[in-house]
């Protein structure tokens, strides 16, 4: 193995140990009492069913590729063609593929794992210690626990699994070495990008079909709390949380962490093709910058490690204060890292001119500071995705209180909230990328997408320690246990829905600055110098990308409203042909409502999924390589958008819903208008109407402009010329 590639390796192999460190610290923790078992045990059985039979139609769609990538050369001439698509491709495509699928069974497999076991640590404390504080503080520990085995098994399989793809190449080229086969690695970027498309649209398609079932039949129309158990399909809601929310989320930021280094990569070969006959020891340099973006990640894991250990270990006095902190301690250490990285990798008196440009220069400087400003516009872009969701701020406030005059305003202000809070994430990220690029050229925007996402580790750990908190309230409800233990539960769920928004906007704010990297290398390895808006074949292609975020979304919609539609029939028969559930004699069935959410899932996402992965192939070979740049053109600007007013929408939306319920709503009388009161009805539907928005449509729209952006690069070769 190349020496450059150890230390790379090292840290994923780190990764790797804290991930069996926190397995172990999670299931040594006692579980609860016999119902809560029971409960935990049903969540985790949903889950893996449903990923079983993801999984299955999922490899289906990977051996249909892999034999077309495999056999492309044989059907194709050309060099260039045989070298950069063919089985070598493919083997690195399935490798992508596998990556993914198994750190999402891992993360999701404990998260399912730890919600009893958070529910019974602030059980102990309330019950038992008759400490609420440190109940509050150890169901902390476990919940973050949890997510972290999520968060740390992305970075590190994702790491490996790309060190695995390069000493692959470095083998199977023979002298050339693997900085001479981008389109072998660019496989490997198109299997994660699969996996994340269809866990995240599938994923939520299903926890969104048994949330609005259980919200409207249960909590509109029958009256009964969230998660209680009368409700047949609180399981499947649960089951939900964890196959969108866990394994979705860990496949949606793997992807993007795995597509910002291999865009660099790529784009460190293009540069190699300009500079080296114009530069001494150019292409030393070139493999200095291929190696850069996997030191980079090294030490982001690092940073992510001594952040986990900052929330379980050095935990605040109020939840979100410690999962911030953590979040800043990594990032400060991953930015001052970044520095010192580049400085050592890249060689002494380093500048590359573009060619193009005539005199302009990149110092190491410059590239440490274009991943210093992706971490920063990140950190950014998850603040105001906070402020527009969180009811700490006047948005959220605004619209719990506008509650009163019914669900059609709930829905006008989520809306609107979610429209304005496109502007500055938009500023935002325009000046960083603007930024970027000044300081080393489309390279230095490809590193800002992985200074975003450099720290992916604690992103995720604190973004899948959402839905533990959210099974575990669910637990304490359907267990019947002290209304102290649930305050304590839904304490930690408020958290995490900030949490999550939080998550979404570095997901969005990464795919951005990663779609448009790959888009750079694609015209790059397609031969295309500009995308010229006189041309009619890019407007053509403008036109339809940017018509595709929409039309994706609409099919999601409808797969949602499908599937919810038959668990609000389902859920209405057994409330009406079980005699015994409202009065608590018998319970629901609640197998069949996970099964139903599973049916709709998986039919749900097949045809977006498909069209996704064929529409780049139909528009580059029909009309053209410039057409395709347009149409990518056209999708991440329409994506960005909509995926940001999407994901923002639904999170107002839903904290609006836990504003109103913590009582913190009086009406012109000084009356509270808490559960049960027309508000929080009003807000109920709302919450409804913004749950696909935020769970399924948002976050699949930023994976579908990354996929058609990683298609496209594979396919530039078959296009060129």
């Amino acid at each position: 193995m190349d020496s450059s590639l150890l230390i790379p390796a090292v840290a994923g192999i780190l990764a790797m140990g804290v991930v069996g460190y926190l397995v172990n610290d999670v299931l040594k923790k006692p579980r609860g009492n016999a119902l809560m078992i029971e409960i935990s045990d049903a969540v985790q059985e949903g889950a893996r069913a449903f990923l079983r039979r993801e999984y299955f139609y999922i490899a289906i769609f990977v051996a249909v590729l892999f034999v077309v990538i495999s056999a492309t050369p044989f059907v194709a001439t050309g060099e260039a063609i045989a070298e950069s698509l063919g089985w070598q491709t493919g083997l690195s495509f399935i490798i992508g593929a596998v990556a993914s699928s198994l750190a999402g069974f891992i993360g999701m497999n404990i998260a399912t794992r730890a919600n009893s076991r958070t529910t019974e640590a602030a059980r102990k404390g309330v019950e038992d210690d008759k400490n609420p504080e440190a109940g509050l503080k150890n169901a902390l520990s476990v919940a973050i626990s949890g997510g972290a085995v999520m968060g740390m098994s992305v970075v590190g399989i994702g790491l490996l699994g790309l060190v695995l793809v390069i000493v692959m190449v470095d083998v199977l080229s023979g002298d050339k070495g693997w900085g001479q086969h981008p389109g072998w690695i660019n496989g490997y970027a198109m299997g994660a990008s699969l996996v994340a498309l269809f866990a995240r649209s599938g994923g939520g398609i299903f926890t969104k079909g048994a949330d609005m079932g259980a919200d409207l039949v249960g909590k509109v129309e029958a009256g009964i709390p969230e998660d209680d158990p009368r409700n047949a399909a609180t399981i499947a809601d649960n089951v939900g949380d964890n196959v969108g929310d866990v394994a979705g989320l860990g496949a949606d930021l793997m992807e993007s962490y795995i597509e910002s280094m291999i865009a660099a990569m790529a784009l460190a070969v293009g540069l190699n093709v300009i500079v080296a006959p114009a530069l001494d020891g150019a292409r030393d340099v070139v493999s200095s910058m291929q190696i850069l973006p996997l030191m980079l990640a090294a030490v982001g894991i690092v940073a992510s490690i001594v952040g986990v250990a900052t929330v379980k270990f050095m935990p605040g006095k109020k939840v979100q204060n410690s999962l911030m902190n953590g979040t800043y301690v990594s990032a400060v250490l991953a930015v001052v890292a970044s520095f010192a990285v580049t400085k050592i990798v890249l060689p002494d008196g380093f500048s590359i001119g573009s060619l193009a440009d005539g005199i302009e220069k990149y110092t190491w400087f410059g590239v440490a500071a274009s991943s210093a400003v992706g971490i920063v516009a990140g950190a950014l872009v998850g603040f105001f995705s906070e402020y527009y969701t969180s009811t700490k701020f006047s948005p959220v406030k605004r619209m719990a209180n506008n509650c009163q005059m019914g669900p059609a305003i709930t829905v006008t202000d989520g809306l609107a909230v979610g429209m304005k809070s496109c502007l500055w994430p938009t500023i935002c990220l325009a000046i960083a990328m603007l930024g970027a690029y000044e300081l080393a050229n489309f390279y230095g925007i490809a590193l800002a997408a992985l200074g975003m996402l450099v720290t992916t580790g604690m992103i995720v750990a604190v973004d899948s320690y959402g839905p533990i908190a959210d099974n575990a309230g669910g637990c304490a409800e359907m267990a019947h246990l002290d209304k102290g233990v649930r305050e304590i539960t839904d304490n930690l769920d408020a958290v995490g829905n900030t949490t999550a928004a939080i998550g979404k906007g570095f997901a969005i704010g990464s795919a951005a600055f990663a779609a448009l990297a790959l888009l750079v290398a694609y015209m790059a390895s397609a031969g295309i110098s500009t995308a010229d808006l006189k041309s009619p074949q890019v407007m053509f292609g403008l036109l339809l990308g940017g018509m595709m975020p929409f039309f994706f979304s609409a099919l999601l919609f409808d797969a949602v409203s499908n599937a919810a539609f038959k668990m609000i029939d389902e859920v209405r028969r057994q409330l009406r042909e079980i005699p015994g559930i409202m009065e608590g004699t018998a319970k629901p069935d609640y197998a069949r409502c996970v099964g139903i959410s599973t049916d709709g899932a998986i039919k749900g996402m097949l045809f977006p999924g498909g069209l996704a992965i064929v529409a780049p192939g139909i528009v580059g070979f029909v009309c053209g390589a410039e057409a395709l740049a347009g149409f990518l053109i056209g999708a991440l600007v329409t994506g960005v958008m909509l995926g940001l007013m999407c994901a923002n929408s639904g999170g107002a939306m839903d904290n609006a819903k836990k504003y109103i319920e913590e009582g913190k709503v009086t009406d012109k009388d000084g009356k509270v208008q808490g559960k049960g009161s027309e508000a929080h009805k009003a807000a109920v539907i709302g919450d409804t109407v913004g749950d696909p928005l935020k769970d399924t449509v948002g976050p699949s729209i930023n994976i579908l402009i990354k996929l058609m952006a990683v298609i496209s690069l594979v396919l530039a070769p078959l296009l060129a010329g």
